[in-house]
């Protein structure tokens, strides 16, 4: 039974988060968990022993949020109860809040012996959240750079996961990308488990490693060397000095088809066994966030039959390949927010052609990054042609514009519009009817794009989505 300060602590995040509600403020996907922490410290331990089937941890630079909602449909697909951090609220509180707003007010969870914690987690915050859930699975999907001034540099954060795992009292399995030299020496010595997933795709190798890779040396002192490379610093990697190579892996995706950057396909498994996946999501990263999911239900114990369900059922998450119907004109959200994550991004805009209006949204707030001179490693050239108009703005709307206009983008078709709501109205007039407008934003100028997408084309907010997804 929970004890009186955790039920407290229930109730008043369930006041705090109707009162952000019902004053406009938002969902309360913060506030709530906030105020849950300061009436009960313990309020995560607590609820999270309510999940029947336990928990599962997501983290990584990259994708944290379309991997979890993965895990998730999968585990619909399987008859369980998934109980996600869908709003991408990923610190303690984010957590704190949705065990409450899932607790019944006597503070127990009624999911009961099918429910299963699915949350995604801050790169920062992994180590105390896993004191915290004591998960039974943690994935470590990729590692990049990514906010220097919050997180250090790619290696400062590996070190960090590598002492919490070492110091965890408890065992779980590990699902690491092979791929990504940094994640994968997670499972190297270590006393948990671990699940391996990547990519085995020659066709998609670029022959060389791109220039926004972050894992670039071994622990000996070595650079990598790679067989095949993906995109960053992933790929079949190893170190001509000391031996250390790219794992085996258990999940792996072949013959990956990455069609017009809004649809994919690829064969998981061994070629005389694997199974053909397609899925309503474009990227190579994508397919990676698709591996890490089915390797967290293989973990889990899941069916591979609830996998096969699952993935081609999937709809993107809020501001991840997200669509919207307005005015006649489609409208895709693209998030974008580190080098390596951005690159991708662009690569898959230009699979399709046909994308001519564009609208970048750089932001400069705490949850972006204050330090936007990582916009210089994006590779922007590789767009430069593509698009007859394009929209910047943001509160470094000026900044972006430099970066583009040295990228080689035509300034006659560059719009600058520092108000998000005014840019995003000369976009859409941009647009001709029916064609299709891609939004570029960073994290915080995805929340207010999103917002008024939203309410433009009828979808809810995005903190009422996620824990009912397919």
């Amino acid at each position: 039974m929970p004890g009186l300060r955790t039920t407290a602590g229930v109730w008043a995040a369930k006041a705090a988060g109707a009162a952000s509600r019902a004053l406009g403020r938002g969902g309360g996907t913060a506030v709530s968990g906030l105020v849950a922490l300061r009436v009960q410290p313990d309020i995560v331990q607590d609820l999270s022993r309510g999940l029947g089937r336990g928990c599962v941890l997501v983290t990584g630079t990259n994708g944290k949020t379309t991997t979890a909602a993965l895990v998730a449909a999968i585990a619909r697909a399987a008859g369980l109860g998934p109980l996600v951090n869908a709003s991408g609220s990923n610190l303690m509180r984010g957590i704190a809040a949705t065990l409450a707003a899932a607790a019944g007010p006597t503070g127990r969870l009624a999911a009961g012996n099918r429910s299963l914690g699915v949350f995604e987690v801050d790169e920062a915050v992994t180590p105390a959240a896993m004191e915290a859930l004591r998960p039974r699975v943690a994935v470590f999907a990729n590692l990049f750079r990514d906010q220097l001034d919050r997180y250090g540099e790619v290696e400062a954060v590996a070190a960090r996961w590598r002492d919490a795992l070492e110091r965890t009292p408890f065992t779980l399995t590990l699902v690491l990308n092979a791929d990504d030299p940094a994640v994968a020496s997670l499972g190297e010595g270590s006393k948990h488990r671990a699940v391996y997933f990547g990519v085995n795709d020659e066709a998609l190798d670029r022959g060389c490693r791109e220039h926004a890779a972050d894992a670039v040396t071994c622990s000996c002192g070595a650079a990598y060397e790679y067989g095949l490379s993906y995109y960053g610093h992933l790929g079949h990697w190893c170190c001509p000095a000391c031996g250390r190579a790219r794992p085996s892996t258990q999940v792996t995706a072949r013959e990956v088809d990455l069609a017009d950057g809004r649809r994919l396909a690829f064969t998981m498994g061994a070629r005389e066994q694997g199974v053909r996946v397609e899925m309503a999501l474009g990227g190579l990263y994508n397919v990676y966030n698709a591996l890490a999911a089915t390797a967290a239900a293989l973990a889990l114990g899941l069916p591979h039959e609830a996998v096969v369900e699952a993935l081609p059922a999937f709809q993107a998450a809020f501001g991840r390949q997200e669509a919207f119907d307005v005015d006649g004109r489609r409208v895709e959200m693209l998030l974008g927010k580190n080098p390596a994550g951005l690159n991708q991004v662009l690569q898959t805009i230009t699979l399709d052609p046909a994308r001519k209006v564009l609208l970048v949204i750089l932001n400069d707030r705490v949850a972006d990054g204050r330090d936007v001179s990582w916009v210089w490693d994006a590779d922007f050239e590789v767009a430069a042609s593509q698009f007859e108009r394009v929209v910047v703005s943001g509160t470094r709307a000026e900044d972006m514009a430099l970066r583009l206009k040295y990228a080689g983008w035509p300034e006659p078709s560059l719009v600058v519009e520092p108000d998000v709501r005014l840019a995003l109205e000369k976009a859409v007039a941009a647009t001709p009817p029916a064609a299709c407008l891609t939004v570029l934003p960073t994290y915080t100028a995805m929340l207010q794009a999103r917002e008024v997408l939203a309410r433009r084309s009828g979808k809810r907010p995005y903190w009422e989505q996620g824990n009912e997804r397919g």
